[in-house]
């Protein structure tokens, strides 16, 4: 005769930390840590470390009470749309640079088209720290 044990472990649910906003944070606003609460509930996809999300921008308004996503932060932007760049092209030991209106927003490390004023070429460059656009270079 076989014997069928049947053994059922119930555990208490797992918490989880969720991050929360304290107000209202506008689209394109950065996130301080005063913007952010942890509240003990399991919200999918929320992130639960301010240290995720103290810094970035948000990309999207994100009402008082609601939970902070990865999808709705990112980094700052560095760069609008028609504001005047300084552009920098790079080759080995050669740098040329030339002022350029930025035809797209991009934070750092973006790739963004920018008109160069002198010449009237349009040329795609990586926006560095500072805000410029280096272009023909790959660092």
């Amino acid at each position: 005769m076989l014997k069928v044990c049947l053994l059922i472990a119930l555990a208490a649910p797992a918490s989880a930390d969720a991050l929360v906003a304290t107000r209202t944070i506008r689209a394109r606003t950065l996130v301080a840590a005063e913007d952010l609460t942890l509240v003990a509930a399991e919200i999918p996809g929320a992130l639960s470390d301010p240290r995720q999300a103290v810094g970035l921008e948000a990309r999207v308004a994100i009402y008082a009470g609601k939970p902070l996503r990865p999808g709705d932060l990112g980094p700052p932007t560095l760069v609008e749309r028609n504001q005047l760049v300084t552009l920098v092209y790079l080759s080995g030991g050669l740098a040329i640079s030339a002022e350029g209106r930025a035809l797209a927003q991009g934070s750092e490390g973006d790739a963004v088209r920018v008109m160069n004023l002198g010449s009237r070429n349009t040329v795609t460059g990586r926006i560095g720290p500072d805000g410029t656009v280096y272009v023909g270079w790959n660092g």
